[in-house]
């Protein structure tokens, strides 16, 4: 130990280590040695006498040219790699693999496709990814199987293959249910509120139209419940959600009908009864609000306010000249 309670080391390990290096569980074992900043000189030193002796070490022949080729194939797949390549080059892997596949006869000689209504025949195996170069030995059926259903139509599907050349698949489609009205955009809603398309083919046109944010969700359970009094659902032409609370009912003649948070089916029945019995929907007003459990308040229309405007002046009039004769 010298003056300032320092342990003096020898620097003979340095040396040791320059000579012969530890490896395995030496290596491990070995303490880690800070060394004092007094003996830097002696530490540079040592290091130069080490980086000597590594220079002199003679290389396996064909190292060089081995690193120059690990260097080119990393700056090739770091280009590939930022460039975005990838999915090009494991394509075109892929595609060489199946043409070798099907040169010793395992190509798909036999395809089926069954379960599309709405889908074509090739827009199945779009999905599928199966193209008249796929071989069957290579193809992944659960991986098949669940590229076909990311496609919106399809609620399931079945692959199958039985070689050496045999495919099979059946899907199972979502039925359209309803349009879906939303930031002025119509879509094609299944009665799970699954989009099927963002534009409604012709054929689809009379499916009922729901409108608002979170409508996709709720068609189904107030559709159906709409379904049990048709004298109503056959006058509508749009529901539309409300705040994701509650249900408006836009008639074919303009006439709003604003339904209560709870207790629908109540108020549905109540507005069969007044329809039935003062042909309520068919009288010229604007809006039917039901949202109170107590009463039912209408909105005139400007026609009808104006000529019940008039009635009222007629009354007051007639109660005037009573009054003083």
């Amino acid at each position: 130990m010298d003056g300032r309670g320092r342990i003096a080391q020898s620097l003979n390990w340095i040396a040791r280590l320059c000579a012969q290096p530890p490896t395995g569980a030496a290596l491990r074992a070995r303490p880690l040695y800070v060394p004092d900043p007094a003996h830097a000189s002696d530490v540079q030193r040592l290091l130069q006498r080490c980086w000597i002796r590594l220079m002199r070490v003679r290389l396996p022949r064909g190292a060089g040219i081995s690193a120059a080729i690990a260097l080119i194939l990393g700056g090739l797949g770091y280009g590939v790699m930022k460039g975005g390549h990838v999915p090009e080059i494991v394509a075109f892997l892929e595609d060489t693999r199946d043409q070798a596949a099907n040169a010793v006869g395992f190509s798909i000689a036999d395809l089926t496709v069954t379960g599309h209504n709405q889908l074509t025949k090739e827009e199945v195996l779009a999905a599928a990814r199966v193209t008249g170069r796929s071989s069957l030995l290579f193809l992944d059926v659960d991986a098949t199987r669940e590229r076909l259903k990311t496609n919106s139509w399809i609620a399931d599907a079945t692959v199958r293959k039985l070689l050496p050349g045999q495919l099979q698949i059946e899907i199972k489609e979502r039925e359209p249910f309803a349009l879906w009205q939303k930031d002025r955009r119509v879509s094609v809603i299944a009665d799970d509120g699954t989009v099927l398309e963002g534009f409604v083919a012709p054929q689809l046109l009379t499916l009922p139209l729901v409108v608002g944010r979170g409508a996709e969700s709720r068609a189904k359970d107030f559709l159906v419940l709409l379904g049990r009094f048709p004298a109503i659902r056959d006058q509508v032409r749009a529901s539309i959600l409300v705040g994701e609370r509650r249900w408006n009912l836009r008639l074919r003649n303009g006439l709003d009908v604003r339904l209560p948070e709870t207790e629908v089916a109540g108020a549905l029945e109540q507005l069969v009864m007044l329809d039935r019995e003062v042909k309520l929907l068919t009288r010229d007003i604007t809006a039917v609000d039901m949202r109170l459990p107590d009463r039912v308040t209408v909105r005139l229309s400007e026609k009808a306010g104006q000529a019940r405007q008039e009635q009222l002046k007629e009354l007051i009039k007639k109660g005037k000249k009573g009054g003083r004769a």
